[in-house]
């Protein structure tokens, strides 16, 4: 007999996100994804000046913000040639693995680790043999036995006061957790250490930027200048901490997540056999090293891999029309040429059309419009994005520094490369990339002190930066990839202003509902197959879904016209 199991909303993501799985003998045998908000930032943008879009777009999430505002200056300066000077291009990359390895860290610890880690189960460990572990796996000084032992009288405390306040509503107990209690003690420790943390890195956006979230950008370059002696400039002092802030990252990261990471993945092997979903990846890529025009050679290589084929990559164009487009057969939208058509960004609309049953309902209504999120497709195949995406494009493109470490992690683990194609191989991936990026990332800061050392301290371009110097129309695509994947933004301008803005975000590749010939997208696809211990504690369902990192732009929640909440949350 087949059930509806609904999980609604999604926690331990940003935004809000519905999945319905229909579950037959114990499997999963069909999902459905619907985005429950709506975000609207394309009708904003129309008639404003093309280069304040960034501080808009940047606000279209708390947690992607810097990627959104280099997006959003990247099309400008595509529309209008404008190139930015080697300085900026730096710093825009300092500023982009910042992001990567803060956002990268915190998911995995804070909103991730929890589909498998048991935290009651903590109790029972003993201390001395969590020392043990954590001492065979890194250096990391903070692993004592005494450290353990009062890290888990805290939570003996926590626990039996009833009040387990983030902790609240898990699973704990359920036969899909399998780690030991002292891994388990050994990953709550770190989950508090990473809270710490992970609140420096992000100086770093202060730094160039100004703050976090939401650091300041400028079509043409960035907002800071350098010099070493100036104190209302980035000086030496400031460029130092910068430097300190990615040593302690790299430390972090190799020491604290990466064992972690490799740990917890060798007690749930068979989850390389489920999550895999689609069989294709798109990469904008991204990390420029000789300027953003030529993505030959960017650290993560842009291209795209279908079915599976790790032995071609198909180059990806955002400005070809054939290429990109967004669906709305199943979207609450409506195109004023008929909504089965596929239109590409710069000819995109967004027009709102929500003609389903008001909410609340038991079930979405998956025969016709069920999500507020478009439906994009390359070449009219669905693509997942996202870090896996990012480390297979750049796997088969054959980057040297890429293919190492993940043929390191591969060996540790005993799995073939197929292993990839999973829940857990995606969460791998995140975890793997960041390893890559914190490195380049102290490639980046080296070369930025080099180039001071020679003079060039330029950051910025007025080329082109007076209206009066552009053309009467122009367009543009920016082309970058977000933590959680492929993320673009197009402009139109006409006489200075902005007539048409689309923005399409990773999450709307992956969480997208099906297109009019029913294919699915990631998430849907992701779920099909797998096994359901207690359907009525979806732990499988979270596993899977938050391997994705899900990242649903903020929205307004919604009151029935008696004021009263529609949705509550039931599950963690």
């Amino acid at each position: 007999m087949a059930n509806r199991i609904v999980v609604d909303p999604i926690t331990r993501i940003e935004g809000h996100l519905r999945v319905e799985a229909v579950v037959e003998n114990g499997v999963i045998t069909d999902a459905y994804s619907a985005g429950t908000m709506v975000r609207g930032f394309e009708k904003i943008l129309k008639g404003r000046d093309p280069r304040d879009a960034w501080a808009f777009t940047e606000r279209a999430c708390g947690v992607c913000t810097t990627v959104h505002a280099l997006a959003s200056v990247r099309c400008v300066e595509d529309a209008l040639n404008i190139t930015v000077p080697q300085n900026a291009e730096l710093i825009r990359n300092l500023m982009f693995c910042t992001q990567y390895v803060q956002d990268h860290v915190v998911h995995f610890y804070h909103l991730h680790a929890l589909d498998w880690v048991d935290v009651v189960s903590v109790l029972k460990a003993d201390p001395k043999k969590t020392s043990a572990l954590a001492e065979s796996i890194s250096s990391w000084p903070k692993s004592s036995p005494k450290y353990f032992a009062e890290l888990q009288t805290r939570l003996k405390t926590f626990v039996e006061s009833g009040q387990l306040g983030i902790f609240a509503n898990g699973y704990w107990g359920h036969p899909a957790y399998k780690l030991p209690p002292e891994v388990n003690l050994l990953a709550v420790a770190h989950y508090l250490e990473a809270l710490e943390w992970q609140k420096e890195i992000v100086k770093i956006h202060a730094i160039f930027g100004g703050k976090n979230p939401h650091p300041n950008y400028l079509v043409g370059g960035v907002p800071c200048s350098l010099n070493a002696e100036e104190v209302n400039a980035v000086n030496m002092e400031r460029l130092n901490h910068v430097g300190s802030l990615i040593k302690q990252a790299k430390e972090f990261v190799e020491q604290v997540y990466i064992p972690d990471l490799m740990a917890i993945a060798s007690f749930y092997k068979e989850w390389a056999g489920y999550g895999g979903g689609l069989k294709n990846y798109l990469a904008y890529g991204d990390l420029p090293t000789r300027g953003y025009g030529q993505p030959d050679y960017f650290k993560f290589a842009r291209g795209a891999i279908l079915d599976r084929n790790l032995n071609e990559v198909h180059p990806v164009n955002g400005r070809d029309a054939e290429e990109i487009k967004e669906y709305i057969a199943h979207s609450w939208y409506r195109y004023a040429g008929g909504d089965n058509l596929g239109l590409h960004p710069f000819e995109g609309e967004t027009e709102f059309n929500f003609t389903g049953p008001n909410p609340p309902y038991e079930q979405l209504n998956v025969e016709g419009k069920y999500s507020w999120l478009k439906t994009p497709r390359w070449k009219e195949h669905p693509m997942e994005v996202g870090p896996l995406a990012r480390l297979l494009v750049s796997y088969a493109a054959g980057r040297t520094d890429v293919k190492q470490v993940v043929n390191d992690a591969l060996k540790q683990l005993n799995v073939p490369v197929d292993a990839l194609f999973s829940t857990l191989g995606r969460t791998a991936a995140r975890g793997l990339e960041t390893l890559l990026v914190v490195h380049w990332m102290q490639g980046f800061y080296d070369d930025l002190i080099a180039q001071m050392k020679t003079g060039h301290t330029s950051t910025f371009t007025r080329e082109k930066w007076e209206p009066s110097t552009w053309p009467a129309s122009a367009e543009g695509v920016g082309l970058t990839e977000a933590p959680r994947g492929a993320l673009a933004h197009w402009i139109r301008i006409k006489e200075g202003k902005i007539d048409n803005y689309q923005l399409v975000v990773p999450s709307t590749w992956n969480a997208s509902p099906r297109d009019g010939n029913g294919q699915r997208s990631a998430y849907e696809a992701s779920l099909i197959g797998t096994k359901m211990a207690h359907p009525d504690q979806p732990l499988e369902i979270l596993r899977t879904i938050h391997s994705f990192d899900p990242c649903i732009a903020c929205a307004v929640h919604l009151y029935d016209p008696q004021g009263k909440h529609l949705h509550q949350v039931k599950f963690y």
